[in-house]
């Protein structure tokens, strides 16, 4: 499935752009007043060769300092180098974004596939893993400028394997966010889940 995204329906707006703190202090995300793509999608690009199909993410990892870039709904996240202060760059990011959607660029090349892709054989356990997910913990993980993305369940050994993205990859906090909050509420409401790890972080 293609990810969604409207040319015509995004460059309805005036571009107000504004930053936003979350859990990992190398991530910043940026605030857009319309959405980039359809919610509840997302794009990781954990680095500069991972980014050939989205133009803006190539001119954000031309900043040395710029370590991964995220899209989701009406954000985009910017994950950057341990050295480098957020002070000394924000200007110079909202000014490449802002001005790039002024000038009502493509934000992809060509279409986008979606990371994962939904299967439509889950078994029951799988189901209620992924209503857990969608329902209680994506929508915090957004708010901290990030994605959870459901990648297996061992049904021998209860183990759930998931896709942290955006702020949330490399986040010192995540680790712990995932054991304390994701792995104890997995357990509790999906009882044949005995463990949670994060997959590619």
């Amino acid at each position: 499935m293609a990810t969604g995204y409207d040319k015509e329906k995004l460059y309805q707006h005036q571009v107000h752009l504004y930053t936003e703190k979350n859990p990992n202090p190398n991530s910043m995300k940026f605030m857009l007043n319309f959405m980039l793509i359809h919610d509840g999608e997302s794009i990781d690009f954990p680095d500069a060769e991972s980014a050939t199909n989205s133009p803006l993410a190539v001119e954000l990892f031309k900043f040395p300092y710029v370590k991964r870039v995220f899209y989701m709904s009406n954000f985009i996240t910017v994950t950057k180098d341990d050295e480098t202060q957020w002070a000394d760059v924000i200007p110079e990011l909202k000014k490449l974004i802002k001005g790039y959607f002024e000038a009502q660029k493509d934000l992809f090349t060509q279409d986008q596939k979606e990371v994962i892709v939904e299967s439509n054989t889950d078994s029951e356990a799988v189901k209620k893993i992924k209503g857990v997910l969608d329902e209680y913990i994506k929508p915090a993980v957004e708010m901290d400028g990030g994605a959870i993305q459901f990648h297996s369940f061992d049904e021998t050994n209860g183990v759930v394997k998931v896709l942290l993205q955006g702020s949330c990859s490399g986040c010192p906090s995540s680790t712990i966010t995932l054991k304390a909050g994701i792995e104890n509420m997995l357990k509790r409401m999906v009882p044949t889940v005995k463990e949670v790890v994060a997959e590619g972080v």
